[in-house]
């Protein structure tokens, strides 16, 4: 009878895998299903499932900790009521190097273990149906963030339950790749820019001569892609490395797998270390380690450019290359050119090259060519300025010095003197832009040089597609390397009219000049004039009222100046110059220095973001839409007038559930920069929705209705 029982257990588990599980699920780049150890799950008892994750040749998904970049694989259950399970067992990972970015991750078939409890009151014979969610970061030359939903329905019974003969000894395997937790004694430290971890081994004959690789469990602590130390002086192991770009503090505890390559292969170990004081290694210790491990199972490293987001734009994920991100930084420059921020100079510019038109060809290669070294000698200088500022502890992004009221203030009157330069109020603006046909050729050459200058002071407030991620990964870098990405940005931005500097025929195409050119020059101070009006507002939504007050009546005073310039009697001239002054010194008014914040007003509903605010969410299993912005970004705004304001949006992030959370980067605040630097982002807009404790999904720079509407549903 009880033969006949087991049999008929057998036979239910064979019809099910014959069913449900014939065929694993098949993504674009992976395949995925989940499988039980026995044959049948007993109540009361724990049994034990796994995913198994098959990556296409050439491609990796990720550890827990995924490195310098990428996501770890997450698994969210739908399960009967009283069924638990635990998290995922993960086996320790291959590293996987390109340049200065380093991961952790699988490359072949790996087998993410799980613990299921039955409850003890689970009726006998009823089979038990476990439903997954499982997401991923899939990386090759590209990364593709892929998902699964799985189902397994495993049998129970009262007696024993046998290991299923076929998977055996696949969840033997991944079962020996599991850390063994490891009560040695452990202790880390911060020292002068580096993390320093002790570890006490046992007196173990394997290990007296085994070669260690040390992965960090947490994601924070080191930078993964400097050198690892690993040495050894008898049963005492140290590691030495460089601390993570955006290291705040060591935790009192921190866990740490330790990989040894025996001669009778490879074992880990996990050990928790304890904060406290840990002494350099003594000069006699020996390397105990030769480099970064490679899983015996693991395929060759693959690598990729960190396209996390599904937008076409990376993000972070997988070792982007050098190439890739120089690529992607003369693309978001290129682009910075649709930007309306930036349109009012391209205009000037745009004046400056048809009058040019009657030039020599060497002539107007030359205005080409120092227009692009304006544009890239700015760019370099703006990255000098923020590595050295972020090397002293400040925490700036792309766009920092909009985040100034007095920078502010200064584009303000420099643009309203333009524009009041283009209106005839004045010839101010053609000594400065090199407009006029007067000009000597030195000072037109300038002209093309400052045009350069301002055409990257005003692209600022824009984050281009692309951009995000090469800045991101520029402010990670050593400086020749986030130099070389900032000069990529400043060459796609000034490429159009380099090009039409370098190769004068295409000039033809634009119109031949007459009287109508003045009639446009003048036009072109509007775009000006509403530049002023956006510096204002956001100058008043960043030091109030009373700092816009003082920058108005500055404006007043620059109009003044103007209207002054050309008389030629002293007092005049006296009169200009104070004029001048005294909008100059109302920058220095307290208002001003201090940028007292705007309370913002509005109907719009949401909450003020922060790290403790969005953690409760995420705990309670609440959605979350996350808006990472600054007035000052046209970008955010744009998305911000034409889609998160739209009703249907609206209604959408007003539900039962979902919580609408804004991270205002106006003015300089290190917990955003923070954040927007754990997504590989250095400049905003950032837009990222959580679903509870489930991995973030980054959405689009440039979003559309129906795209955040799936988001909030998915």
């Amino acid at each position: 009878m009880r033969s006949s029982y087991r049999l008929l257990i057998a036979l239910t588990a064979l019809l099910v895998a014959a069913t449900g599980h014939a065929e694993p699920t098949r993504t674009d780049h992976a395949e995925a299903e989940l499988h039980s150890q026995r044959d049948h799950a007993v109540p009361g008892t724990a049994f034990r499932v796994a995913l198994r994750l098959r990556p296409d040749p050439g491609w990796h998904t990720y550890w827990r900790n995924p490195g310098d970049s990428g996501l770890p694989t997450t698994l969210e259950w739908t399960l009967p009521e009283g069924v638990e399970v635990g998290p995922i067992q993960w086996p320790w990972p291959a590293t996987y190097r390109l340049a200065d970015i380093v991961n952790y991750g699988y490359g072949d078939e790996t087998m993410h273990l799980v613990d299921v409890q039955l409850p003890a009151d689970w009726p006998v014979g009823e089979p038990v149906t476990l439903q997954a969610q499982a997401d991923w970061l899939i990386c090759s030359d590209i990364c593709v963030p892929e998902s699964a939903t799985l189902s397994l329905e495993v049998p129970t019974a009262s007696g024993p339950a046998d290991i299923d003969p076929v998977w055996a000894p696949d969840f033997e395997r991944a079962a020996s790749r599991v850390p063994e937790p490891a009560d040695w004694p452990a202790t880390a430290t911060h020292d002068d820019g580096a993390i320093r971890l002790q570890v006490q081994l046992p007196d173990l004959a394997a290990l007296r001569d085994a070669r260690f690789t040390v992965f960090p469990v947490a994601i924070e602590l080191l930078h993964h892609s400097a050198p690892q130390g690993v040495t050894r002086r008898g049963n005492t192991l140290w590691l030495e490395q460089a601390e993570n770009p955006y290291f705040e503090r060591l935790p009192a505890e921190s866990d740490w797998v330790l990989v040894a390559d025996t001669a009778d292969g490879a074992r880990a170990w996990r050990v928790t270390a304890q904060a406290g004081a840990v002494p350099a290694p003594p000069a006699d210790a020996a390397d105990a380690a030769s480099g970064d491990y490679d899983a015996p199972d693991a395929a060759a490293p693959a690598h990729g450019d960190g396209s996390a987001s599904g937008s076409g734009e990376p993000a972070a994920g997988g070792g982007p290359g050098l190439a890739t991100m120089l690529a992607l930084a003369f693309g978001g420059g290129l682009l910075l050119n649709l930007m309306p921020c930036v349109f009012p100079v391209l205009a000037i510019k745009a004046l400056s090259v048809l009058s040019a038109r009657g030039e020599s060809r060497a002539h107007q290669r030359l205005h080409g060519l120092v227009y692009t070294a304006g544009v890239v000698a700015t760019c370099l200088a703006a990255a000098g300025l923020l590595l050295g500022l972020r090397a002293g502890g400040a925490a700036l992004g792309w766009g920092f010095q909009l985040q100034s009221p007095v920078v502010i203030g200064v584009l303000a009157y420099l643009f309203f003197a333009f524009g009041l330069s283009l209106s005839g109020v004045f010839m101010l603006g053609t000594r400065v832009m090199g407009l006029g046909q007067s000009l000597t050729e030195r000072q037109g050459l300038s002209g093309s040089f400052a045009t350069g200058v301002l055409a990257v002071i005003v692209a600022s407030p824009c984050t281009a597609p692309m951009m995000g991620t090469a800045l991101g990964f520029a402010v990670t870098q050593p400086a020749i390397i986030a130099l070389a990405i900032f000069a990529a940005l400043g060459l796609g931005l000034a490429s159009p009219f380099l090009l039409i500097g370098l190769i004068p025929t295409l000039a033809r195409l634009l119109p031949r000049p007459g009287a109508w050119m003045e009639h446009f020059k003048q036009a072109m101070a509007f775009p000006l004039y509403l530049s002023v009006a956006w510096l204002l507002w956001v100058l008043s939504r960043q030091a109030g009222s009373e700092a816009l007050l003082a920058v108005m009546v500055g404006l007043v005073l620059v109009a003044f100046a103007a209207w002054l310039w050309h008389r030629p009697h002293r007092l005049v001239l006296a009169l200009r110059v104070a004029a001048l002054a005294g909008a100059a010194a109302l920058l220095a008014t307290p208002a001003m220095r201090t940028g007292a914040t705007a309370v913002a007003t509005g109907s719009e509903s949401f909450e003020s973001w922060s790290p403790e605010r969005l953690a409760e969410l995420r705990a309670a299993g609440d959605t979350v839409f996350v808006n990472f912005t600054a007035d000052w970004c046209i970008t955010c705004l744009a998305n911000e007038r034409t889609v998160l304001s739209r009703d249907a949006v609206r209604d959408a992030l007003a539900a039962d559930g979902v919580h609408y959370l804004k991270a205002d980067w106006t003015r300089s605040d290190p917990r955003i920069t923070e954040a927007l630097a754990g997504f590989g982002r250095n400049g905003v807009p950032l837009y990222v929705v959580y679903h509870g404790e489930a991995e973030p999904q980054v959405l689009p720079q440039i979003l559309g209705t129906e795209l955040v509407l799936d988001a909030l549903d998915r």
